[in-house]
């Protein structure tokens, strides 16, 4: 069985992937639904691995109390590991409204905010924890 010091960082390696695949969604200039679709995917992925590698980093620093992803958001603005807890929140709240959107109008407006705003987020979190691999 790996140690939590492995397991955030083989964690951390899928976030740096799906982060990857998110921004080359992205890019991609006039998507069609299906590619919409994919990008939004592409973000809830993203968000999954970005609240569990925080939860797994700071398990290894000896925060045990980490059972969802709002404990995780809260202790790690309370730590200094991310900068804008409600914009996090909004995240979360937003990541479990996509499982829910099933109309163009809605999946439009997420993935504008996912352009402007929640991949930025997740970046600065990915590249915050890059610096402490």
């Amino acid at each position: 069985m790996s140690t939590p010091d492995i397991r955030w960082k083989q964690r951390f390696q899928n976030l740096e992937k799906s982060l990857h695949f998110l921004e080359q969604a992205i890019e991609i200039q006039n998507p069609d639904i299906i590619q919409k679709a994919g990008l939004i995917q592409f973000f809830e992925i993203s968000f999954e691995l970005s609240w569990n590698v925080l939860k797994e980093y700071m398990e290894e620093q000896g925060f045990t109390e980490l059972r969802s992803p709002r404990d995780t958001i809260k202790k790690a603005f309370e730590i200094g590991l991310i900068t804008d807890a409600h914009t996090w929140l909004q995240t979360l709240q937003n990541r479990d409204l996509t499982s829910h959107t099933y109309d163009e109008e809605t999946a439009e407006k997420l993935v504008r905010e996912i352009e402007s705003v929640y991949y930025p987020l997740l970046k600065q979190v990915a590249n915050q924890l890059k610096s402490e691999l």
